[in-house]
Formats: structure tokens, sequence, C-alpha cells
């Protein structure tokens, strides 16, 4: 018995942590935000095909740094910054939830590179953009990237996860929605 009353509080410590780690931040007034900045610049130095998609991309929504955290229910959540033309094209969040077998903290960086006006259109015409939902989402891990070149990309939206930190079991994208922020 006593343990119900442990994994309860504990839940409940996990989740206000992963609360206070997801108040959204004030976004820059104008200009690419420095950390946005910083996170796709590290990404383009140690991928290669990341840097190669960049050229073609319509867009690129930035997310330097995601939270995720879960103890059988999880959360994670984001601030992010869309560019095009290498100009700032507004603020975004990402969140998701979740329920089920897992546990750890983790942060991660995420980039989308929306290689269509269809789907970058998408993007910023929704009222949330679900990845599942709508255009076709590619995520790019190490074996796929070594040979992935803007020849032989033919996807929608192509999303490189980066700079993991943490230890969390099952690092999905599925069932996130991306939202703008208003400013």
């Amino acid at each position: 018995m006593e343990r119900k009353f442990l994994v309860i509080p504990s839940v409940a410590v996990l989740v206000l942590a992963v609360c206070v780690a997801m108040t959204p931040r004030p976004a820059a007034a104008q200009g690419i935000d420095p950390d946005v900045q910083a996170a796709l610049t590290s990404l383009m130095r140690t991928t290669p095909a990341a840097k190669n998609l960049a050229s073609q991309a319509k867009g690129i929504l930035v997310f330097p740094r995601v939270a995720k955290a879960g103890f059988i229910v999880g959360a994670q959540y984001g601030d992010g910054q869309l560019i095009k033309n290498g100009q700032p094209a507004g603020h975004y969040n990402i969140a998701a939830g979740s329920y089920g077998l897992q546990a750890g903290v983790q942060s991660f960086g995420y980039a989308m590179f929306f290689m269509t006006d269809s789907a970058l259109q998408y993007l910023e015409n929704t009222a949330g953009f679900e990845i599942g939902m709508g255009p076709s989402v590619v995520v790019v891990d190490a074996g796929k990237a070594k040979t992935l070149t803007t020849t032989t990309g033919r996807d929608d939206v192509y999303a490189f996860v980066f700079g993991q930190k943490g230890l969390m079991a099952g690092l999905g994208l599925q069932g996130s929605k991306i939202t703008k922020i208003s400013q």
C-alpha cells in the first residue's frame, strides 16, 4: 500500500517540474532568436544533410530546446521560430502529452525543413499543425542523413532531432502539435 502513495507524489513532482520548464520565454522583439540561430548553426555543422536541405527549404522551423518528461504520464514542450529566406517569420510552440510505459527526463533540439510551398502553407494556415496529420514528415536519423540529398529528398517535410541530453525511454514526435504563438 505504501508504494501507491510514493508513486502519486513522484508523478506530481514530475508534472510540476515539467510545467516550470515549459513556461514560455518572451520572444525576441525582432530578428532571429539567438538560441534558434545557435541551434541551427550547430545542426548544420554536424549534419551535412541538414545543410544541403536548408538551401532548398521553403522554411525551417527550429525548436532549440524541447523538454520531455514522464513517468507513466508524460509531456513535452518547446518554443521555436520559423525562418523563411533567412528572416524570422513567426514564433511557434510544440507540445505533446502521452500515457503509457515511460520514465525519464530529456531535452533536445528539433528542426523541421519544409520543402514544399504547400507544406509551409499548411503550417502557417492551420490552427495547429499535428505531426502525423497533413503533409508527410520524415524524421531523419543518422543512417538516412548519410544518403539524403536535395535530389533524393522528395518528401514535404524533413525533421531532425539533435542535441539530446538526459535519459528518456522512447523519443517520439508522433502526436505532437505545433501552434503559432501570437505576438
